[in-house]
C-alpha cells in the first residue's frame, strides 16, 4: 500500500505567472539552428594530437582525396556504335 505524504507539497510559482501562456510549446523548436551548415567529426585522441586544428585535418584530408583520385581507374566514355 502506498503512503500519501503528510503535507501537499507547496506551489512556488508567483501569482503573476500566467500558465495559460506556455501551452502550445513545440519541444525542439529550434535544435537544427546550431547544427545546420557544420559537419561534426570526432576524431580519436592519437589523431587530435597529430592534427590540432580543423586546418590541419582539411589538409591532410584534401592530400588524401587527391592520391585517391590519382590512384583511381579513369573511366572511359562509352564507345558510340556506327
Amino acid at each position: 500500500m502506498k503512503k500519501t505524504p503528510a503535507t501537499k507539497p507547496q506551489d512556488e510559482l508567483r501569482p503573476e505567472y500566467d500558465l495559460r501562456q506556455l501551452a502550445g510549446g513545440v519541444r525542439g523548436k529550434y535544435h537544427a539552428r546550431p547544427t545546420a551548415g557544420t559537419n561534426l567529426v570526432l576524431i580519436d585522441s592519437d589523431l587530435s594530437r597529430i592534427f590540432p586544428t580543423s586546418e590541419a585535418v582539411n589538409r591532410a584530408l584534401r592530400v588524401v582525396a587527391e592520391a585517391a583520385q590519382a590512384a583511381a581507374p579513369k573511366r572511359r566514355a562509352p564507345a558510340s556504335r556506327p
